[in-house]
């Protein structure tokens, strides 16, 4: 099989937004809107096998506040609530844009440059990944992704497929000649179900979880001067994870 297109998961794949960016953002939102709830960096790693922001916080309400009563329409706070917090992580990002992960910037330009189609499958709002991409990544490269398959564009998030499915049908190719990059199990389920072989970089959030279904699994992508560890799998002797490498895995 060829390698046509290169898919990527956002939050904890290309940078560490979940822990630095939108927990921190979560909190602002929370302490505008009067509210005493704080999530520390324990409270928000278990809400992350929740998928989806909204999600999230219908999950905290229901498990940790079941007394808690609003003045409106549950959905209605939580939407609200929900767009304050994506207010915040977008000033944060614009104050203090999160760096990428080791590798991953290096990857992208040589996707890009050898003709392999770039896309996004992320659970977080649209305007939240297009923020990030800009500040990150850099409004120019941030044009290299034909495709942002994100938020609420799917009714049901990871690790559903649906937001794999999407991706791929707008990019037009077939699954296998994809290569999924994700940081989670439910990456990895979401991405799996839609056909597509997936890479894992783990993160402190997820180095415990269960990759079993993954063809490669890495700390990160590395660096020519900073090599990968692998966690899982054959790197066909390379330390560093590259288009050729990607060829490889896809078989």
């Amino acid at each position: 099989m060829t390698l046509k297109a290169l898919i990527f998961d956002v939050d904890g794949t290309l940078a560490e937004t979940e822990k630095d960016g939108h927990r921190v953002a979560f909190n602002l939102a929370f302490e505008n809107a009067g509210l005493p709830w704080r999530w520390d960096v324990d409270i928000y790693g278990s809400l992350l096998e929740v998928g989806g922001g909204k999600e999230r916080l219908r999950h905290y309400i229901s498990h940790y506040n079941p007394n808690f009563i609003t003045k409106e329409p549950l959905d209605q706070f939580i939407r609200s609530l929900h767009q304050q917090k994506s207010h915040y992580f977008r000033r944060l990002l614009v104050n203090n844009a999160i760096p990428l992960r080791i590798g991953v910037e290096r990857l992208i330009v040589e996707a890009y440059q050898k003709g392999i189609i770039l896309a996004i499958a992320s659970t977080a709002d649209e305007e939240n990944v297009k923020a990030f991409l800009d500040t990150s990544l850099g409004e120019e490269r941030s044009k290299y992704f034909a495709v942002v398959a994100a938020g609420d564009m799917v009714k049901k998030k990871k690790p559903a497929p649906d937001i794999y499915l999407l991706a791929l049908e707008r990019l037009n190719i077939s699954s296998k000649n994809c290569l999924a990059i994700e940081d989670t199990n439910q990456g990895l389920i979401a991405a799996t179900k839609a056909g597509i072989k997936t890479i894992i970089t783990v993160n402190d959030y997820s180095k415990n979880q269960n990759f079993d279904e993954a063809i490669l699994v890495l700390n990160s992508l590395g660096e020519p001067n900073l090599p990968f560890s692998v966690i899982k799998g054959n790197s066909y002797n390379h330390f560093y994870f590259n288009i050729d490498l990607a060829q490889k895995l896809l078989g």
